[in-house]
């Protein structure tokens, strides 16, 4: 079945069981990729009235692209993370641009219908405005100036200058309403923004999906918030981001999508277009589809909207269903175990038997290469179908692949497996399992960026985790998800990802294993 296919077939499915209202059993979001107006000299400050100038440019796109959305059904609508004020602030340059948020869980207040009830607060007026006039929920990212100490948080140390300056969403209910404000807790180089005291969990309600989580960008990747929210039970996560893609591994659609399928939640995800970043790729997804953009190098650089009807998966909105109802559309759900998955096309059981330690022959030529900076051992695939082992340390990965004939037939292709503490630009600990394309014909290209390839192959890839917390991908050239035919993680630890008959050429199958655990070991 086509990812267009599942698409639709899901749809019509959920269509069927739609009652009133009240009970829905799916909604329809949108996300717009934003190509931002961004300041030309962000170190210089403005003052507030030049930053407001600058930043009604991008609220002008903004308008434009919520009528739309509204125009195609949407219900609840995401904005990209610095989408209007852009980024490479100071601390002191960013002042302009800093309006104080006031907490919805401490008071009541619609910026659109009273407007005088706090100064410079004149871009919050016009995302409430923009919610209301388009009856839709709405999150946009904004930078936020709170008083030092926090009313939340009176133990709180203050920063050096009196004050609090926070990466922040907010998200506005369809008549306005301020419903939401969620403080970044992982900053990724963001001089002119405070770590929040205390890491923030928060969520809101919705009338048409139930509860939403907030997360923004570099948090996806940590246990705090992303974690903690699923561990409350929240399915559903808003992801405002300004994603810098990494291949082979962490391309903004490949592990969004992975978090969805491995985490069994919806992630609507609105990224930045900004090419001299490499910032490109949003998406919805869910744990049965995914609606995508992602630009190619030299296409035009600018905004995309994206709008997908979409399962709720609110538990306690799932609750509310009859007993019939929720048996049907459960039966689209998948679950951590193969049979119940949905990602099998047919069946599980023609399944081939899984690769293990005493299936597959040792891989004795191994060598190590960087990919995104972790040394991974690495072995080659040298034949058109083998078995093949490689380990680093005790970790170890399995593969058994048929490489289809007369598909990319010189193209070099590694597996790999990484068992560490990454420590570029962040530290996070992993078991990773990867099968990727190498950048050239030579073993000290392996785990080098490629975005494109030929050879289509048939894979069945295996490894025991220390976690369950497993992500996994298909990510085919330039940059197409593939739906995984089956992805299965055992109690004992061993995840499995199965595929065949792909559409476009392998650059990417992976097994993202995050030891939350160990991240500050």
């Amino acid at each position: 079945m086509t990812l267009l296919r599942a698409i639709v077939s899901f749809s019509l499915i959920m269509a069927v069981v739609q009652t009133e209202p009240v009970l829905d059993s799916s909604y329809v979001a949108a996300v717009y990729e934003h190509n931002p107006i961004l300041n030309p000299e962000p170190r210089v400050p403005l003052a507030r009235t030049a930053a407001l100038q600058h930043m009604q440019k991008n609220l002008d796109i903004y308008e434009e692209q919520a009528a739309e959305a509204a125009r195609q059904g949407a219900q609840i609508l995401v904005f990209p993370e610095d989408g209007l004020h852009g980024f490479n602030f100071s601390r002191s340059s960013i002042s302009g641009y800093l309006e104080t948020i006031p907490d919805p869980q401490q008071e009541s207040w619609n910026p659109c219908t009273e407007p005088g009830k706090y100064n410079n607060t004149e871009v919050l007026q016009r995302l409430s405005c923009m919610a209301r006039r388009n009856n839709l929920y709405l999150v946009a990212n904004m930078p936020d100036l709170q008083p030092c100490p926090l009313k939340t948080d009176p133990a709180s140390s203050c920063p050096s200058d009196g004050r609090w300056q926070f990466n922040t969403n907010v998200a506005f209910s369809s008549d306005g309403l301020l419903v939401a404000r969620y403080h970044k807790q992982n900053l990724f180089y963001e001089e002119s923004f405070d770590t929040p005291p205390q890491p923030e969990i928060i969520t809101f309600d919705t009338p048409f999906a139930g509860r939403f989580g907030l997360i923004v960008c570099f948090d996806i990747l940590f246990h705090e918030p992303t974690i903690a929210l699923v561990k409350k039970g929240v399915r559903q996560l808003v992801f405002p981001t300004a994603w810098m893609n990494a291949l082979p591994l962490l391309d903004s659609v490949q592990f969004h999508r992975a978090l969805s399928l491995g985490a069994n939640i919806t992630v609507l995800a609105a990224n930045l277009r900004h090419d001299r970043l490499n910032m490109r790729g949003s998406g919805i997804y869910t744990p049965f589809s995914a609606t995508f953009h992602h630009a190619q190098r030299g296409d035009p650089e600018e905004g995309r909207l994206l709008v997908a009807r979409v399962p709720v998966l609110d538990p306690e909105r799932l609750e509310q269903r009859s007993a019939t109802q929720e048996k049907e559309v459960m039966a689209e759900s998948p679950t951590s175990t193969a049979a119940d998955s949905g990602f099998c096309q047919d069946s599980c059981s023609d399944a081939p038997p899984p690769a293990t330690a005493s299936s597959a022959l040792p891989s004795s030529a191994t060598f190590t290469s960087s990919m995104i900076r972790d040394a991974f051992t690495f072995v080659l695939l040298n034949e058109a179908e083998g078995k093949l082992n490689v380990c680093n340390g005790t970790f170890c990965c399995h593969l058994q692949y048929r490489r289809s004939p007369h598909s990319g037939s010189k193209e070099l292709y590694a597996f790999g497996a990484f068992a560490g503490t990454h420590t570029a630009d962040g530290r996070w600990a992993l078991q990773v399992c990867a099968l990727v394309r190498c950048a050239g014909s030579d073993a000290s290209s392996c785990g080098q960026e490629v975005e494109e390839a030929e050879s289509k192959i048939d894979f069945l890839l295996e490894g025991k985790f220390e976690t369950r917390h497993v992500y996994p991908s298909v990510l085919a050239s330039k940059m197409v998800l593939e739906q995984p035919e089956h992805f299965e993680i055992a109690a004992d630890g061993r995840v499995t990802l199965k595929h065949s008959n792909m559409t476009g050429g392998l650059v990417t199958a992976c097994l993202y294993g995050r030891m939350y655990h160990l991240d500050n070991e």
